[in-house]
């Protein structure tokens, strides 16, 4: 009975130093560190710039007054179309002073200019017009060439930017070619005007004003009548279907773009349009931000090439967003941005390991703020720490939040 009593107590005396040592070692034990995990995933990958814009008619004509003197009523409203010739208002001469020798000289001057930058702007329409066409047959020539898959999509796609660009250049050449018939026309009524009067043949018919292009008021100026100076401007004409985008672009940002880039415009009330830079402006401004930071902005102009009836909505001045692509891959690796951190040059990740952190070293490549690529050190099968704290350690216990 003796032995039993001792054996006894030694057991309950074991058992319960066991529990203690359990009860020690659960107390002073590390509670796990919530953490939020994210998975490695393959997929599709962009980097872009992102910036507010706004449209722009290509071609802009201001109407002046042609002569001197009182300036009948405009009666055209903001957007009203107008053809080429169409009636806008009329002026009524001021007397004149009797023209001398050296005034005579510089009106007949000046429709001698008028006359040649109209040759020069006719040649211009001419190349214009062959560039075009040979844009246009280059275009065909692919597109059969496509179907028996002998041209890549990117090569297509291309040509058909070439073609969109050749006929905005063509659209624009013959609008300057109005212009120039206008100024023309413009110089000539002011010699004639000057001349009549200093010949004193009496009273001088009223003066035209018309549209020198096809297209629509942008602007009106001056729209009551009243007394108006010979070159004082009246209204504003263009052409809304000949539309540019312009994009104020950090010049940090701007030294990665370049002529013919892809641009997708996005934030103007209706779907994606597809453009390509035309032109990165070489000279900056400084602008200042809406947080009142002064920074150094580029100006980026982009062609939209997009089908006119994608965006026959749009007009002049209205607001997009524009997104510039700098690079893109269908299939990398990736984890989130906010799971890499550098420790003595190394970028490291946390795997997350049957509950445990595991600290590891990775390679990484491009990314886009967002998503970082992973080259080396990493599986689709990981799973990573995102942001992960100063608590948190090579080994240490982790649960999910």
């Amino acid at each position: 009975m003796a032995k039993k009593g001792f054996a006894g107590k030694w057991l309950f005396w074991g058992v319960f130093v066991m529990l203690a040592s359990v009860a020690v070692v659960v107390t002073i034990r590390p509670d796990p560190v919530w953490v939020d995990l994210a998975p490695v995933t393959r997929g599709p990958m962009e980097i872009t710039i992102k910036e507010e814009g706004k449209t722009r008619v290509r071609d802009r004509y201001v109407v002046s007054s042609p002569v001197a003197g009182y300036l009948h009523r405009v009666l055209l409203e903001v957007g009203d179309p107008v053809i080429p010739g169409e009636l806008l208002t009329e002026v009524d001469p001021m007397p004149a002073s009797t023209l001398d020798a050296r005034s005579r000289a510089e009106a007949e001057a000046k429709v001698q200019s008028a006359r040649s930058a109209l040759n020069s702007t006719r040649q211009k329409v001419a190349a214009a017009e062959a560039e075009a066409d040979l844009a246009v047959r280059e275009l065909a020539r692919l597109q059969a060439l496509s179907d028996d898959r002998f041209v890549s999509d990117e090569r297509l796609q291309q040509a058909r930017a070439a073609a969109a660009r050749t006929q905005a250049i063509l659209r624009s050449a013959r609008f300057d070619e109005e212009v120039m018939a206008h100024e023309l026309a413009a110089a000539r009524t002011r010699l004639e005007v000057s001349a009549a009067r200093a010949n004193g043949d009496g009273a001088v018919e009223r003066v035209p004003v018309r549209s020198p292009v096809n297209g629509s008021v942008l602007g009106i100026v001056r729209k009551s009548e009243g007394v108006i100076q010979a070159g004082e401007a009246i209204l504003e004409l263009g052409d809304p279907g000949a539309l540019e985008v312009v994009v104020d672009v950090l010049s940090f940002d701007a030294v990665n773009l370049q002529p013919g880039m892809v641009t997708r415009l996005t934030g103007w009330g209706g779907g994606t349009l597809d453009a390509t830079v035309r032109r990165v402006e070489p000279v900056g401004f400084e602008d200042v931000s809406a947080l009142g930071v002064e920074e150094r902005r580029v100006q980026v102009v982009a062609d939209i090439t997009s089908p006119a009836d994608a965006w026959q909505s749009l007009g002049d001045g209205y607001r997009v967003d524009a997104e510039f692509l700098l690079w893109r891959s269908d299939n990398v690796l990736q984890v989130p941005e906010s799971a890499i951190f550098v420790t003595d040059g190394q970028h490291q990740v946390f795997r997350a390991v049957d509950d445990i952190a595991v600290l590891t070293d990775v390679s990484v490549g491009r990314t886009n703020g967002f998503h970082t690529v992973i080259q080396e050190g990493l599986t689709e099968a990981d799973n990573v720490v995102r942001h992960p704290d100063r608590q948190l350690e090579d080994g240490s216990r982790i649960r999910l939040r």
